[in-house]
């Protein structure tokens, strides 16, 4: 990556206040990257694992001069904060960042694979990163944001509810 460079980051929340919990990772994040656009908030039903609360689910564009495993590493520090522990996975949590995209940048992880090897598949991720960037173009699928929203199956699509625009981080 370059010295600077913009990254989308998915944020979610199905724990505790969720607005509350975003609106606080947005802050933290703020404290150590340049917070240029945030998505509108959309409520969605949880995934993989289905007895659980549903999600407060967004996304956010960040400039940054952390590397990727650097940003990964800041992500995995305020989910701590945040009250993130280990535990089932695609379970409950107070909070859930992921990086998404960044730009052209192709990461094949182990610990982060970039771009996020399952975004595209995902309304709860593909919807908000469309809402702030539609004309980005996934570096291995070569289509855009936009694009792979539109390519989402129906159920993906239908199962958000739209819960307020982007002014919900300044609340």
């Amino acid at each position: 990556m370059s010295d600077r460079a913009t990254v989308y980051l998915a944020l979610g929340s199905n724990l505790g206040d969720r607005l509350l919990n975003l609106r606080a990772a947005l802050r933290r994040l703020a404290t150590f990257v340049a917070l240029t656009a945030v998505a509108p908030l959309y409520e969605t039903p949880p995934a993989g694992v289905l007895d659980q609360p549903p999600f407060l689910n967004s996304a956010c564009a960040v400039e940054t001069d952390l590397p990727p495993l650097g940003l990964l590493r800041l992500a995995k520090q305020i989910e701590w904060e945040m009250g993130r522990r280990p535990a089932q996975v695609w379970g409950p949590r107070p909070l859930d960042i992921d990086l998404l995209l960044a730009g052209d940048v192709v990461l094949a992880g182990p610990p982060l694979d970039l771009p996020h090897p399952r975004f595209h598949t995902r309304g709860f991720q593909t919807i908000p990163l469309a809402d702030l960037a539609p004309g980005a173009r996934h570096p291995l699928l070569g289509r855009t944001i936009a694009e792979l929203r539109d390519a989402l199956p129906e159920e993906e699509r239908g199962s958000l509810r739209h819960a307020a625009g982007p002014e919900w981080a300044h609340g």
